[in-house]
């Protein structure tokens, strides 16, 4: 896969990962603000819906802007590797990531109390997990992903086998070869 065809797989899986983020929030401003949980799937999925100042598990509430901050960062280092990426599914990693981070970042932006310092939108329940939304899933769903592949072993840029480093011989390996 080319550099070029890395961000034709990076950006259209971001901007999927956002739409369907920005939608669902509006949906659940919209239809279940203020509204008891409602069980979709009994009580192993339900809408309920949850404002965050923090990160998951309420993690680090009242510090908003620092996550403001982290997710900037992320989107940043996300698209500085965007172009060095010419393997398809690091560049699905790297858009899931990039777009719910994005996804994320929007609400920090753009939501209530202000600026920089907005509540995320969460509005799906599952048992034992703090509520979540898309982007989270998303997020959640690249860095499997990306840690899935680097114990894989894969790079993330296909390179011909004249291009990957070479794996020097063990003195075993150099014994078995020669008898």
């Amino acid at each position: 896969m080319a550099r070029r065809s890395a961000i034709l797989v990076v950006v259209p899986v971001a901007a999927v990962v956002v739409l369907l983020d920005q939608l669902t929030k509006a949906w659940a401003l919209a239809s279940i603000q203020g509204q008891p949980a409602t069980e979709v799937l009994g009580k192993w999925l339900q809408w309920s819906f949850a404002t965050n100042s923090g990160a998951a598990f309420s993690f680090g509430r009242g510090n908003t802007w620092v996550f403001t901050l982290v997710a900037a960062v992320i989107i940043v280092v996300v698209l500085y590797y965007t172009p060095k990426v010419t393997n398809r599914w690091w560049a699905v990693a790297m858009g899931l990531i990039l777009g719910g981070g994005m996804g994320n970042f929007i609400d920090r932006m753009i939501r209530d109390p202000s600026i920089g310092q907005g509540h995320v939108v969460d509005f799906i329940r599952v048992p034992n997990w703090p509520i979540f939304n898309v982007a989270d899933m998303a997020v959640v769903s690249g860095a499997v992903l990306a840690v899935f592949l680097t114990l894989r072993g894969v790079d993330y840029r296909d390179r011909s086998p004249a291009e990957r480093p070479a794996v020097a011989e063990s003195p075993d390996d150099a014994r078995l070869s020669h008898e």
